[in-house]
């Protein structure tokens, strides 16, 4: 019983060093993560549901794991959302892949501000800013920031 288990552990050392060896290798590069679109699900008064399209191009020669997102979305200073969620996808080395995150804000206690915001003649700025944790046994994460500008006038109904 003392060697299997003794074997166990060489063996699960090996794997962790064999991963170590693999991610620290100079070759390795930093995939990159696109906000691709933004969709529009629901926009209820006490609910709004969105799909965030994200693309992840993998540079490297292996596999990528995604197993985690966080996210947050602000229009100027104003927190529309925050959250993070599961997502358990992969990206084959040298390929491309987009998956979907849904993505629900309530926006009731923003609603006077957002809609002084909304009313303004001026060009609103709105920053995305997200982190994607990889791996599984070695770990590393990768950062989505995206920001521009868009006219509140563009979403108000005439």
């Amino acid at each position: 019983m003392i060697a299997l288990a003794r074997l166990l552990l060489l063996g699960t050392l090996l794997l962790l060093q064999a991963g170590c060896a693999i991610w620290g290798n100079d070759d390795w590069r930093e995939p990159e993560v696109h906000l691709v679109k933004v969709e529009t699900v629901k926009a209820r008064l006490l609910e709004q549901e969105f799909v965030l399209h994200l693309r992840i191009d993998n540079p490297n020669d292996s596999r990528l794991f995604i197993r985690n997102v966080g996210y947050a979305v602000w229009l100027n200073d104003l927190l529309l959302v925050e959250d993070e969620t599961s997502v358990w996808r992969s990206v084959g080395g040298h390929a491309r892949r987009t998956f979907k995150i849904t993505a629900r804000t309530n926006l009731w206690k923003q609603l006077k501000p957002l809609a002084k915001l909304l009313k303004s003649e001026q060009q609103l700025h709105y920053r995305l800013q997200g982190e994607l944790a990889t791996g599984l046994l070695i770990h590393r994460d990768l950062h989505l920031s995206r920001s521009g500008e868009i006219m509140p006038g563009d979403f108000i109904p005439e």
